[in-house]
């Protein structure tokens, strides 16, 4: 027999032997689940039943798994039935998932508003959205929601939303002088969206509306109209790359979320309310700090059309960026946000855990019409730091209260506390 044909036989041996060697996933078990329906967390998972055993794809099931919002952790275990098959349990403990929401802050008078909602998040079953709010800030707001992610393919689902949304807002001028209007505006919105794995997903979107301001106070300029109107229709785009692991009150790792509207409006020779584009991203970062400390960042990076308009899409908000500064006290064609906080876990009993945290809040703002070096040069560059807690259930989806109060490192002598349902990123 020759060298050729020796080396042919060994490998053909080598391979067989690997190939005889495969352990097969016969069965796959689900354990734990009440509401969420066995066959909705199968068609999610990679591993099926009579595919070869791979642990990388196990492991990204569980961690797929603790991603939905019906799911407060997930674990899995290998049970031998014989020398080439094995069955695969997984365990999930669930959250409940029907929550209501109330938000309670002071409008922009000052004065007392609220929100109040009712959500869904694992209707059919199927970890679809359901749900809707009834807001008062001034005026009475309202909205319905419908997201079912997953409702053609486990990669391919759609959303439906319409909200009636009627708000007092301040219009800020070079001139420091503030008017406030009453804005309404009527949306209907339908996204198509597509997962392409549980690390990167798309959306994209078509939202029509229209648009009301209505002048209410303050002393307005000669040239800015005390009504204006538009109907518009805006384009949408959202790319999500995350690659986060929670596990109930903690969250370790990165994400990027990158959002794009263009919107065309009815009245384009209108100089105030004129089409623009807007994009945004944000990125956030945690990590967890020994057993009950997390460190949480986010960067937030905005642009948009860069028009001379007191109607600029970015706001300065309490609720949106900086904790303490107030109620959408200014607004800009241009933002830099930096969120940084540090949260401890300084009391848990089952299901209960009660954080502590320390924050930073810094953002800087261009003005309308200006150019990028606003950002740089600081004149509009803000400065907030605080401390807050975080009031838990650990088995219910995004059941945190949280409570935050702020105080100006800046030119402002600013502070306020900010209260609101989740983490504040």
């Amino acid at each position: 027999m020759n060298q050729k044909s020796v080396v042919f036989i060994l490998i053909f041996c080598l391979g067989f032997w690997g190939y005889s060697q495969e352990i097969i996933v016969s069965e796959i078990i689900i354990k734990g689940n009440k509401r969420t329906r066995t066959n909705f967390l199968k068609r999610l998972a990679f591993v099926k039943e009579g595919s070869i055993l791979d642990s990388a794809r196990i492991a990204s099931d569980v961690r797929r798994f603790k991603l939905l919002p019906s799911v407060a952790s997930a674990s899995s275990k290998l049970e031998k039935v014989d020398d080439e098959n094995y069955t695969l349990i997984y365990t999930v403990v669930e959250n409940f998932a029907i929550i209501p929401g109330l938000n309670v802050s002071q409008d922009n008078n000052d004065d007392f508003a609220f929100r109040t909602s009712l959500f869904d998040f694992n209707f059919l079953g199927q970890n679809q959205i359901l749900g809707g709010f009834y807001a008062r800030n001034v005026f009475d707001s309202y909205g319905f929601y419908w997201e079912a992610p997953n409702l053609f393919t486990r990669k391919l689902g759609v959303g439906i939303n319409y909200q009636n949304n009627v708000l007092q807002e301040p219009i800020f001028f070079e001139d420091e002088r503030d008017v406030k209007y009453k804005y309404t505006s009527r949306a209907f919105e339908l996204r198509l969206m597509y997962e392409h794995n549980f690390k990167n997903r798309l959306e994209f979107g078509i939202n029509i509306a229209n648009e009301d301001y209505n002048y209410l106070s303050g002393e307005l300029p000669e040239e800015i109209p005390e009504n204006l109107g538009v109907d518009r229709v805006s384009f949408i785009g959202e790319y999500e790359y995350n690659n986060i692991t929670n596990e109930y009150q903690y969250v370790d790792g990165f994400r990027s979320i990158f959002t794009y509207s263009f919107t065309l409006n009815s009245s384009g020779d209108n100089e105030l309310l004129r089409n623009f584009f807007i994009g945004r991203n944000d990125f956030e970062y945690f990590k967890r700090i020994g057993n009950k400390g997390n460190w949480a960042n986010r960067l937030r990076l905005g642009y948009a059309t860069n028009a001379t308009t007191p109607f600029a899409p970015f706001a300065l908000d309490n609720q949106l960026n900086i904790r303490g500064v107030g109620n959408t006290i200014d607004r800009g064609t241009a933002s830099v946000v930096f969120n940084t906080e540090y949260r401890h876990t300084v009391l848990e009993k089952g299901w209960f855990a009660m954080q502590a945290n320390a924050f930073v809040d810094a953002g800087t703002w261009q003005e309308p019409g200006g150019n990028l070096g606003d950002l740089i040069e600081g004149e509009k560059a803000t400065l907030f730091s605080g401390l807050g807690l975080r009031f838990i259930h650990k088995r219910i989806f995004n059941a945190v209260f949280r409570i935050d109060y702020g105080i100006s490192l800046g030119k402002k002598a600013n502070n306020g506390i900010v209260f609101g349902i989740g983490q504040y990123f």
